[in-house]
């Protein structure tokens, strides 16, 4: 069966693309998307909201556990493993109601199959039906990335999880080695360990959340360590073996430590999905597993797009809905400001809460520039000492020429709330000036963003 052509077709259904759906039809433009699974993509539905969803449970039981603190008496929390997992899932499957809603509300016809490029702006879709084809003058790939599978960890959900896996337990293990120390790994990390899990965490590099500021990164890890997580750091899995109910793993590294775990938590990276898309015959470019796009998500084919985490780093659900949006007003003739990565905030809700905008300190001195930093602890903000967490800092970096803000880093309680204010500020491209005439409201935890700016030239207040 054949339609009518399309002006766009979106293949992919998560943040990326059905934003660019939403945007297409906003624009006149006739839109259809295909989507093999659920709307609302991977980090509707197993990733971003459901993560977020038992993270906040861990943060209810961390606080009950402390409430005498507050002078609340409280016996015994426990948790209710099966009851944060049902309200997990049934957040995501409310949020994926509203991708559903909103899909119909702007006259977005979907197909449900897998989608691959049969010829010049026509696509192929196997569904559960049987096969269709429809036509477009713009083709948009929005498939998203997956979890990397290592050798010898095929999923079990008795022994070995992948995000899915994790998001979905049916039970709570003794001890966990959780591989990969990044956003993903350490969030997963800090929501069994909370569930009184002993943890342990594997990673490659010298410290835990690599691509963030080093000071970030040895702060959270001296944290995770106070907590009883046990850090493997600059260390691999040379081996590993299945025993009983339990894995045997080698650790590879200066120490080469062996441990014995019930189970196996793998967060090492992610994939491209760009198999069976037909992109042999194009002029499509395909490196380490992500689509090569320009700052529009043109490819090498006239007509087709890349956009979200098949089009590559960083791989964050908001860089892709932007990217969505400049990608679609370039189809339709406008002029949109292709995506800068530097200004692209990240946020990884672990305890502490981690977030950052812009170049490290390390990116900065590397590129040759000359910089001020500043920094300011909560320990001295008075929001974080009447809430008691008082853990954590702001750093900022400035360029020491034009006094531009080029660089903001945060790591404390609930900074993934705050890091949007400094994003504003690099988009506008801000400088010291400017964020010391802004009034902060006081009391709140935003105040230690503008000590962190004072402090960058010898004038914070209360420190």
């Amino acid at each position: 069966m054949k339609t009518d052509p399309f002006d766009v077709v979106v293949v992919g259904g998560g943040p990326g693309g059905y934003v660019a759906a939403i945007r297409a039809t906003q624009l006149g433009l006739r839109t259809a998307l295909v989507e093999k699974a659920e709307l609302g993509g991977v980090c509707l539905n197993w990733g971003c909201i459901p993560t977020k969803a038992l993270l906040r449970s861990a943060d209810v039981l961390r606080l009950l556990r402390k409430a005498d603190q507050f002078g609340i008496k409280v016996s015994s929390p426990a948790p209710d493993l099966q009851a944060m997992v049902a309200r997990s899932r049934g957040v995501s499957a409310q949020l994926q109601r509203g991708v559903v809603h909103l899909m119909k509300k702007n006259g977005i016809t979907v197909f449900n199959g897998h989608a691959r490029l049969a010829d010049k702006g026509l696509l192929r879709i196997m569904g559960s039906t049987g096969e269709s084809e429809i036509a477009a003058k713009h083709i948009v790939l929005a498939t998203g990335a997956r979890a990397r599978v290592l050798p010898g960890l095929s999923t079990s959900p008795d022994s070995v999880w992948y995000y899915r896996e994790a998001l979905t337990p049916s039970h709570l293990p003794k001890r966990l080695l959780v591989i990969g120390a990044g956003a993903i790994g350490i969030e997963f990390a800090s929501f069994y360990h909370a569930m009184g899990v002993q943890v342990d965490v594997v990673e490659l590099a010298d410290r835990v959340l690599p691509t963030e500021d080093a000071e970030i990164s040895e702060f959270v890890g001296r944290e995770l360590q106070a907590q009883g997580m046990t850090l493997h750091l600059g260390s691999g899995v040379a081996q590993t073996q299945r025993r009983g109910d339990k894995w045997e793993v080698q650790l590879s590294g200066a120490n080469g430590k062996r441990l014995e775990v019930d189970v196996v938590l793998v967060a090492a990276g992610i994939v491209g999905n760009v198999e069976n898309l037909g992109l042999e015959g194009t002029r499509v470019k395909v490196e380490k597993s992500h689509i090569v796009a320009d700052g529009y998500g043109s490819t090498g084919e006239p007509g087709v797009y890349a956009i979200g985490d098949v089009a590559g780093a960083p791989c964050l659900a908001h860089k892709a809905s932007h990217e969505a949006i400049v990608c679609i007003e370039k189809i339709a003739g406008q002029n949109p400001r292709p995506i800068d990565a530097h200004r692209v905030s990240a946020c990884t809700y672990s305890h502490p809460q981690v977030a950052h905008v812009g170049l490290t300190e390390q990116q900065a001195r590397a590129a040759g520039r000359a910089i001020r930093i500043g920094k300011f602890p909560f320990a001295a903000n008075g929001k974080a000492i009447a809430m008691g967490e008082t853990g954590g800092f702001v750093k900022v970096v400035f360029d020491d020429v034009t006094g531009e803000l080029i660089g903001a880093h945060m790591v404390g309680e609930e900074v993934t709330e705050l890091i949007h204010g400094y994003a504003v500020a690099i988009e506008l491209e801000t400088t010291e000036a400017e964020l010391m005439h802004t009034i902060f409201p006081h009391p709140t935890q935003s105040e230690a963003m503008h000590e962190a700016v004072l402090s960058a030239y010898g004038r914070a207040l209360h420190s």
